[in-house]
């Protein structure tokens, strides 16, 4: 058995929870769109064809703002193709994902689905093969109250009130050669630089994100932000990070220390903007989006042919997620609380049947993976101040990372109660944790859950969709500040 110790002191607030932390990402591509938010046809379909158990599970994992429509996909995307009647919307070929988009969905229908879910409309824009006056005619379609020719055209289209949308992603990826319409980092810079000023010219208020790297393994990572922080800062909220981990070649030890990349990726771009800000003489502090990160086994579809017609929503990059997955996702979002201040929005790619934390049937059932536990726990336990929390733990050996903690935590305080989320890497031992509450005026531990399972690559499915589900830890000792964590788990500790 491994033994380790952390202090939770009120006093060592990092930031306030970010409820933007708990963002998700619906793009076009496979199944999540149509048979994932959106089946007219399906049994639980509402009267606008959006799936009330999609819906449910949605508000039950705590989403707080949804990215749309892309993603890869964004970078093609004629936005006027989503509006009016559906029966005359064009069919287009989408060449990010090599499929047919039938546009049944768009950015009223979208907007609609955010309402019903309770969550903010986070839209992304095409800088990839359109530019300026592409991003003011949707700006004004969205947000403009009437009286003018695209604002009226919402009005007419269904949607009488705007769409308010606060937070707009000035392209996606632009550093990729994978993305359509891929510029330098000079070029990519200046036409953000240009868009954001024009759109606030018409909204001052709106929160624009810049293009960061789409991954630190980039070989342009960290001069990309410089660059098009220079063209970009005072006109820009947020610079955007994206990250996707998997298991290599068998090593669990390294994939379950992965949050150790998104904390180094976290930092250099905080390291990068801050520089950029002194240089420029700016007092103005760009913040993080986080606004892709997962554990995706990117390995495979790399590997797999495309088809060779142009399919509908075809089955695409359906990870089915098991309890190591669970774990390792479960300490990148340690990261992105650990970091909240700076890290202030994120968002979870994605949220139904791709990469996602919730998995649906065409005309069957829906059903829970296994990440979509800490995610749900983390956004309903999580409130009030994020506290730094330094764990006094073993460490052990990894291949990519070289040596690192058994355990990784964070811990959230409110008057009504702290929580501490806690991930025990080790694969063989559990691990006995102490904690002081001292500081935190004699609160003890009131309930202790844990994700595990002997078979770490154990799965949900729609047969068995608990198989991997948080449950009361049976381990908790009489002790009121100590607690033991099984091997490969996520767990929860309540005090109050």
């Amino acid at each position: 058995m491994h033994q380790a110790e952390l202090t939770l002191d009120p006093a060592f607030k990092v930031a306030p929870v970010r409820r933007r932390t708990f963002g998700t990402f619906v793009e076009h591509l496979g199944r999540c769109v149509y048979t994932g938010i959106y089946e007219p046809d399906h049994p639980e379909a509402d009267g606008d064809g959006f799936r009330r158990d999609v819906l449910d599970l949605t508000r039950e994992l705590g989403v707080s703002t949804v990215r749309y429509p892309g993603g890869n996909f964004v970078s093609g995307y004629r936005w006027e193709d989503g509006i009016g009647p559906v029966a005359e919307r064009p069919r287009r070929l989408d060449l990010a994902w090599h499929s047919t988009e039938t546009n049944e969905v768009g950015v009223d229908e979208f907007v609609r689905w955010c309402r019903k879910a309770g969550v903010e409309p986070m839209m992304a824009l095409n800088l990839g093969t359109r530019g300026i006056a592409e991003a003011l005619d949707l700006l004004e379609y969205c947000n403009h109250p009437s009286g003018t020719t695209l604002s009226d055209l919402r009005v007419a289209n269904g949607s009488k009130e705007p769409h308010g949308i606060r937070m707009w992603c000035l392209g996606n990826e632009m550093d990729g050669p994978w993305q359509t319409g891929h510029k330098t980092a000079r070029e990519y810079g200046r036409l953000a630089a240009e868009t954001a000023r024009a759109m606030r010219t018409m909204d001052r208020s709106l929160e624009l994100v810049a293009c960061g790297s789409s991954g630190s393994s980039m070989p342009t990572f960290g001069a990309w932000e410089a660059t098009v922080l220079e063209e970009t800062y005072d006109v820009v909220d947020y610079v955007s990070c994206h990250a996707y981990y998997e298991e290599k070649d068998g090593d669990l030890g390294s994939f379950l220390a992965c949050s150790t990349d998104m904390e180094y990726f976290i930092s250099s771009v905080v390291a990068t903007a801050d520089h950029v800000g002194a240089r420029l003489k700016s007092r103005k502090r760009i913040d993080v989006s986080f606004d892709e990160w997962n554990v995706w086994y990117l390995s495979r579809f790399q590997n797999a042919e495309p088809p060779e017609d142009w399919p509908v929503a075809p089955p695409l990059l359906e990870d089915h997620y098991h309890l190591a997955d669970a774990v390792a996702f479960g300490g990148l979002l340690i990261t992105l609380l650990r970091n909240s201040d700076r890290v202030t929005a994120a968002s979870l790619a994605q949220l139904v049947n791709v990469i996602a934390p919730i998995m649906t049937e065409p005309g069957g059932r829906a059903w829970r993976q296994t990440t979509f536990h800490p995610f749900a726990q983390a956004s309903r336990y999580a409130a009030g101040d994020v506290l730094r929390v330094e764990p006094v733990s073993p460490s052990y050996e990894t291949k990519e990372y070289g040596e690192v903690p058994l355990l990784h935590a964070v811990a959230t305080h409110a008057d009504e109660g702290t929580t501490l989320f806690a991930v025990n890497r080790s694969t063989d031992a559990p691990l006995s944790l102490a904690i002081d509450t001292r500081a935190l005026g004699g609160r003890r531990i009131v309930e202790a859950t844990t994700l595990t399972d002997d078979d770490v690559y154990a799965r949900n499915t729609a047969d068995a969709p608990d198989r991997i589900a948080p449950r009361p830890n049976p381990d908790v000792e009489h002790d009121p500040a100590r607690v033991l964590l099984p091997p490969v788990s996520w767990n929860v500790i309540r005090l109050a």
